[in-house]
């Protein structure tokens, strides 16, 4: 039977959980996710792990924050002044909000943070610093 290699167009059903056991994606109850391997589409070690599997296999991976989204960086916590916040937005800690970086590009923040003159905000992707869990099953190789 066929393995799975770099360049193919895959079909996966997936479950992915954090170390605590907290499920944070899954594709049950959806199609299977459509994965080229190797285009940079999924984190580097769900796309490794897919590698060498053949249809129909089902495995359990461990992938290290250094191979899903990297380390928490603390150079993307920000400290935003209340002044600066559009008056009609009443931010809470936990509200996942846009804002314009550096270039003028949107980046995706959480507010973490609320205090009498500022808003902290991180950038950082919510599964950074994080080792996942997935559970894989190959569907089809197309």
């Amino acid at each position: 039977m066929a393995q799975a290699k770099k360049g193919d167009k895959v079909q996966v059903n997936y479950k992915g959980y954090l170390e605590d056991g907290t499920i944070f994606d899954s594709s049950e109850g959806n199609p299977p996710l459509d994965v080229t391997l190797g285009s940079g589409m999924v984190i580097p070690g769900f796309d490794a792990a897919l590698v060498g599997m053949e249809a129909g296999e089902k495995k359990t991976v461990k992938i290290p924050m250094d191979q899903a989204y990297g380390n928490h960086n603390a150079e993307m916590v920000m400290q935003m002044p209340k002044s600066q916040v559009p008056p009609d937005l009443k931010p809470k800690i936990g509200d996942k909000l846009q804002v314009g970086g550096p270039g003028g590009e949107l980046m995706a923040v959480e507010v973490i943070d609320i205090d009498d003159d500022f808003i902290v905000l991180d950038a950082n992707p919510p599964l950074a610093g994080k080792d996942l869990t997935f559970d894989l099953e190959l569907v089809a190789i197309v």
